[in-house]
């Protein structure tokens, strides 16, 4: 079950989505301030005893760095930088609340990407009234201009992002060359150390049996020992007897 500090920053967050959402004027200062203070709860809520999974502190950061970056985004003046930088964007991936049907932060994502798209396309067509200025050739060539650097942007956007695929593609390829080798080493260190332990087994049950050996014959030399001092002590016994016999004490 969330804790209460939790439920406080769903409900946060679901507001700044619902005001990135709506067109804002240069004055808006709601959504900057919510955003600093939905970093805070963040903060509190990794050190609460009732912490969320880390998948869902991951999606909350997520969300968060969307939003921060939307805000800085939006300062940029030109914009295709604008746009360029909407397109790094990365919205969070699950609804924050029940009732949405997909991430409030991807609608969000795609409003603002509209956005700049005529933003930029205003800024290379022009205003209505320079449009006017002009005569009706000099129209033909603005527009026939405006829409060869329209095209020009959006084909290098387009190149961008190709190279962008290219190398999370030639990244993805290195990190499965990486874990392919990973695993063969970690394959042939199992079967070393699989070795080692049937070696050692082997060894074990050597020792065990020379130890078996050793205690056996170490008990048979202590049987002839035995028996041989026992012969010593009979036959001093005896020869001392013969030897009183043989020689009387002299009177």
């Amino acid at each position: 079950m969330a804790s209460r500090l939790e439920i406080n920053f769903i409900r946060l967050l679901s507001r700044c989505e619902t005001i990135a959402s709506e067109k804002r004027g240069e004055t808006e200062w709601r959504l900057e301030k919510y955003v600093a203070a939905l970093e805070e709860m963040l903060v509190a809520l990794r050190k609460s005893h009732s912490k969320p999974t880390p998948e869902v502190l991951t999606e909350y950061t997520r969300k968060i760095d969307f939003l921060k970056g939307l805000l800085e985004a939006e300062k940029l003046t030109s914009a295709t930088e604008k746009a360029l930088a909407n397109q790094f964007l990365a919205p969070g991936r699950t609804p924050t609340i029940a009732s949405q049907r997909m991430a409030a932060t991807k609608t969000v994502h795609m409003q603002t990407k509209a956005r700049c798209t005529g933003e930029m396309r205003d800024e290379l067509l022009g205003t209505e009234h320079q449009t006017q200025t002009y005569g009706t050739e000099g129209l033909h060539l603005d527009e026939h201009q405006s829409a060869a650097e329209l095209e020009a942007v959006l084909q290098h956007h387009h190149n961008l992002q190709e190279k962008l695929a290219e190398d999370m593609l030639s990244l993805a390829r290195n990190l499965k060359n990486n874990t392919l080798a990973a695993q063969n080493i970690i394959k042939l260190d199992n079967q070393t150390l699989s070795q080692s332990m049937r070696q050692a087994d082997q060894n074990f049950e050597k020792l065990k049996t020379e130890s078996e050996r050793l205690e056996q014959h170490t008990k048979k030399s202590v049987n002839w020992l035995l028996w041989l001092m026992l012969i010593m002590v009979s036959f001093s016994f005896i020869s001392m007897i013969l030897f009183i016999r043989f020689f009387p004490r002299l009177r």
